[in-house]
Parts: C-alpha cells; structure tokens; sequence
C-alpha cells in the first residue's frame, strides 16, 4: 500500500484568526463550507476545535463513499488535524498570516492507498478529485470570511 497525498492551498483576504476560528467551528461555520460530497454531517462531541469529533460522509465519485469519524486536535496554533477512526486518512488545515489581513489555507490529507493497479489509479486520480472537493471548500471559506 502506497501513502497517498492531496494538497490544496488558497490565500484569503481575512486574517489568519477570524479563518482558523470559521475552520473550528465545527457546531456552526463548516458545515456552510462543505460542498455537495459532504453528507449526514453530525458534530458527535464538543464542536470548537480540539476534542471534536465529527461525522459525516465523503462521496469523491459516484462510487466512492467514505464513512468518516474525524476526530479533531490542535498540535499547534493555527493547525486542526483531524484524524478518521474509520481509516488511515488524516486531514490537516494550517492557516498561516499571509500578510495585510489575508491568510494562506493549505489542506493536506493522507491515507494508505490500496494495493494493485487499482492503488496505482487511486494516486493518480484521487489526488485531483480531492483537491477539487478542497478547492470548493476553500472558496466558500473565503466567501464565508472575507465578509
């Protein structure tokens, strides 16, 4: 099995506070941010941040479906991570000052890909299809921010 990555980046025109503090607030903002891959979106404990634990259900195509239950920490300022219970998958969001009240987003997420040629087309391809997912994401996070 083959580790897996897709990373997505954007600079929005808000500071790196007000976008990390939409980014954790996983009982109210991000759930306005996820796009239609999102689904059965549930805050199962806490809901700001560190010590979330969050479900919902990923449908990157018409095929695949991931059942996720993240759970969130905070290793550092300005980073969520959050971890899936379900899988080898991890997603983290690190939001940095970009300069005159704008901040860089990156999301990078990981996971153990599977073995095969069907391993080789999921790096080739899943890849893209998440970052298109983040790139959704990340544009109604600055829409949501730079309000």
């Amino acid at each position: 099995m083959a580790q897996v990555e897709a990373t997505t980046e954007r600079v929005v025109a808000a500071d790196a506070e007000k976008v990390f503090d939409a980014l954790a607030d996983y009982s109210g903002t991000r759930e306005r941010l996820l796009p239609e891959h999102f689904s059965e979106y549930e805050v199962r404990e806490g809901g700001d941040g560190e010590g979330t634990l969050v479900h919902w259900k990923l449908q990157a195509t018409s095929k695949r479906i991931r059942d996720c239950l993240m759970e969130v920490t905070e290793p550092t300022d300005g980073e969520l991570v959050e971890k899936d219970r379900n899988s080898s998958m991890v997603t983290t969001w690190r939001v940095t000052p970009g300069g005159e009240g704008s901040s860089r987003v990156v999301v990078t997420t990981t996971w153990k890909g599977a073995g095969g040629i069907g391993g080789f087309f999921e790096k080739t391809f899943a890849p893209k299809g998440l970052a298109r997912i983040y790139d959704a994401m990340l544009a109604k996070l600055a829409a949501e921010t730079e309000k």
